[in-house]
């Protein structure tokens, strides 16, 4: 009997319990008696596993179970459900779609920090003075007999309370010291929770909002009705760059609030969350959460039950936001909507935009996708009525677009030999310098060089463990893989032929910074990629130092391409736009265009004109064009076209079998293996398969890879013969099969 059809005064009998082990299945457990009232639907429960006790979830209550003689579960964790029943509903949904474990689903929508054993509040013992501490007489008799205690207490009366650990260090006393005031009756000592705030420390100027044009107005209205009527819908905020999409999203959070519910924003990199916050914080104060993965495990804990407790009301963060425990949704804000980094790269491979649809569906809440530069999926579900689109077609304030200017570098040689900068670039940069303007230079290329080659024999290092060559990092040393991290010295000589000399092959952003402090030794440089954002709060501080005006020159990658307002970047510069161009994906023209013109509208935000040089070998090329005319309806209805003739999504599903292991001739036959079951069982009707062949990259971290690609009309008509087949398929032991449903990269 399922959980829906027990009536509410009916006591569950049955607990249905994913089990925190790598197992796609429930099981069944007896609920005892005693335990019968504090067992819902989403509660952390104690049950045995095999010889041992596990952790699990319920995911559902029923009056009777197919099984005999079950086992009974041993504990709950906490009176209130640590998973929200609509929460679960959306982790049971996401392992139906991505055909995934529900038990990695569960774990998807709580994070570790809150679901690990040990997790917990900080606590820590405060002191508070009492009345006999007020006492003059008191306070003498002490300074006589103990003159150590006495300027304790002193420190103390100081304040109202204090941390027992602060007052020791301030007093220069030990605990026992302390403890003998205690005892002594002037003070009390008590553990408190000590939260653990990743905003601590920061001001943030409170602001008001501001006066829109009539394109926002009319934007904010169609979410406001959307919020009044308090039914799920989706709005596709399609913005230019600098159009005022965030003061929209502002407004519109504030409509929430006014209606009693509360709100999620996510943003697509760890790089926009310190100016997104600013902004945030700035409107709405403490009643603001923040959550991704830079915070500390205690961090991450404290501000999950700081919104579960609904002691905050809006959250910002990365994907894994989506999942906030929040009391009473309203509305979801996706920026940046288009982007990649919203899909998950482990099980379950959910893609955070769908996901925040079938969220805001679930729980009769609002939708916002904003973008500058739409995706494919979302304006076709525009074109087919499943989305409402609003647009704002011109910058706030009336500013210009900025000017791009495409530099085709077939031209541009010194004494022969090809150039990293042109000579407009270096010009605009000069330009800039003089006018005390900021500058931003965008590679998506980390490292020095993208690798080293022997000129007399042509032998390139590469990875042991990857089939890449290794890139070269001038600052340390070392020769590197960006796939699995192995580092080595750069060899004295050629392993092949002995020779001395290396030839420096293509062009990183290490390279890009030391060319540019040669060419401007008088300017302030930063870089700013995953080789420099080491630390916490980098971003931050970094962001910071180039808003007040101390860095003239940013170069960066892709983290610096989006979302960033720097009112005084007057110039960007594209150095090499052919990488992202040429990708071997039916997707690299779009991704192409929208780089592009993100990175483009990085310029020109504040009152000076802005300028986009980009510099490319093949500039005749559609994405390049269309960025340089900014004809975004263009592109997208020429996209549109072409995924359709051939089948490609959004028109169909993607999905991607991979297939991964050290023995290159096992993968290989497992992967034929796959695929001839996979034929037998798919309507190839709805299912368009492609034979396995290895991967772009075929060797990562030692495992060969191989894929199997399909196009189905309903991701369904492929999951369910797939589960079943591998459900009947004997896998060799070290052969490891995973599927991504609805994939963004065919990597």
């Amino acid at each position: 009997m399922p959980a829906s059809s027990l009536t509410p005064d009916s006591r569950p009998k049955v607990a249905r319990v994913v089990v925190d082990v790598s197992l796609d299945k429930v099981f069944d457990y007896a609920v005892p008696s005693e335990l019968a009232d504090r067992l819902h639907v989403g509660s952390q429960v104690t049950v045995p596993f095999g010889r041992r006790d596990a952790e699990g979830f319920v995911v559902g209550l029923a009056a009777s179970s197919a099984f005999a003689d079950l086992k009974s579960v041993k504990a709950v964790k906490d009176d209130r459900p640590l998973v929200d029943p609509k929460l679960m509903r959306l982790a049971e949904w996401m392992a139906g779609y991505y055909a995934a474990p529900i038990e990695a689903a569960v774990r998807t929508v709580l994070p570790g920090a809150v679901r690990r054993k040990g997790s917990g509040f900080r606590k820590q013992l405060f002191a508070y003075p009492t009345e006999k501490a007020g006492e003059e007489a008191a306070q003498a008799d002490l300074r006589k007999r103990a003159p150590r205690q006495a300027a304790a207490l002193d420190i103390l009366l100081s304040g109202s309370e204090m941390l027992v650990s602060d007052l020791v260090r301030a007093a220069r006393v030990t605990h026992a010291t302390v403890r003998g005031l205690e005892a002594s009756g002037f003070l009390r000592i008590e553990e408190s929770v000590l939260g653990r705030d990743p905003l601590a420390g920061q001001t943030f100027l409170r602001t008001k909002p501001l006066r829109l044009n009539e394109e926002q107005k009319a934007a904010l209205a169609k979410i406001t009705a959307g919020l009044d009527r308090e039914t799920a819908g989706v709005v596709l905020l399609h913005g230019v760059t600098g159009s005022g999409k965030t003061e929209v999203y502002l407004q519109a959070l504030q409509h929430t609030l006014d209606t009693g519910r509360d709100a999620i924003v996510l943003v697509p990199e760890i790089a926009l969350t310190p100016q997104t916050v600013e902004r945030f914080r700035g409107r709405f104060g403490e009643g603001l959460a923040v959550l991704h993965s830079h915070l500390s495990d205690g961090e991450r804990h404290d501000e999950w039950y700081r919104i579960r407790n609904g002691e905050a009301r809006i959250v910002v963060g990365a994907r894994s936001a989506l999942f906030a425990p929040v009391k009473r949704l309203g509305l979801i804000v996706v920026d940046e909507e288009h982007e990649g980094t919203y899909k998950q790269e482990e099980a379950p491979r959910y893609h955070a935009r769908d996901m925040a649809v079938m969220r805001g569906h679930l729980e009769g809440a609002m939708v916002v996708l904003g973008s500058a530069t739409p995706s494919v999926e979302s304006m076709v579900n525009v074109r087919r009525g499943k989305y409402e689109l609003a647009r704002l077609d011109l910058r706030a304030d009336d500013r210009r677009l900025p000017v791009m200017r495409v530099v085709d570098m077939k031209h541009e040689k010194y004494e022969g030999r090809p150039v990293l900068f042109s000579n407009d670039l270096v010009e605009g940069i000069r330009l800039r310098l003089t006018r005390a303007e900021q500058v931003i230079l965008f590679l998506n290329r980390r490292g020095y060089s993208h690798n080293l080659c022997c000129p007399e024999c042509g032998h390139i290092p590469e990875c042991p463990d990857c089939s890449v060559s290794l890139t070269f990092h001038k600052r340390l040393g070392y020769l590197r893989c960006h796939l699995c991290g192995h580092a080595e010295r750069v060899p004295e000589s050629c392993p092949s032929c002995s020779a001395k000399d290396w030839k420096y092959v293509g062009t990183g952003t290490e390279k890009i910074e030391s060319t540019i402090c040669k060419l401007f030794p008088q300017a302030r440089v930063k870089r700013m990629d995953s080789d420099t954002m080491t630390s916490k709060h980098a971003y931050q501080h970094v962001l910071g130092s180039f808003r007040k005006g101390e860095i003239d020159i940013l170069i960066g990658t892709q983290m610096i391409a989006k979302g960033l307002h720097f009112p005084n970047v007057t110039l960007v510069g594209v150095i090499n736009a052919d990488g992202t161009l040429h990708m071997p994906d039916f997707r690299s023209g779009e991704r192409a265009f929208q780089l592009f013109t993100q990175v483009a509208g990085r310029a020109g935000r504040g009152d000076v004109a802005g300028e986009v040089i980009l510099q490319t070998y093949t500039p005749t090329h559609p994405a390049v064009q269309a960025a340089r005319r900014g004809a975004y309806d263009t592109f997208i209805d020429q996209e549109i076209e072409f995924r359709r003739e051939l089948e490609y999504p959004p028109f169909t599903h993607m999905i991607c079998v991979h297939l991964r292991g050290p023995d290159e001739r096992q993968v290989e036959f497992t992967a034929e293996q796959l695929f001839r079951e996979l034929e037998r069982f798919v309507d190839e009707n709805n299912v368009r398969l492609a034979p396995p062949a290895a991967a772009a990259i075929a060797k990562i971290q030692r495992n060969f890879r191989f894929q199997i690609l399909a196009r189905a009309d309903r991701v369904s008509d492929f999951t369910r013969p797939y589960r079943h087949v591998l459900k009947h398929m004997t896998l060799p032991g070290k052969v490891q099969v995973i599927l991504d449903v609805d994939a963004v990269s065919l990597f």
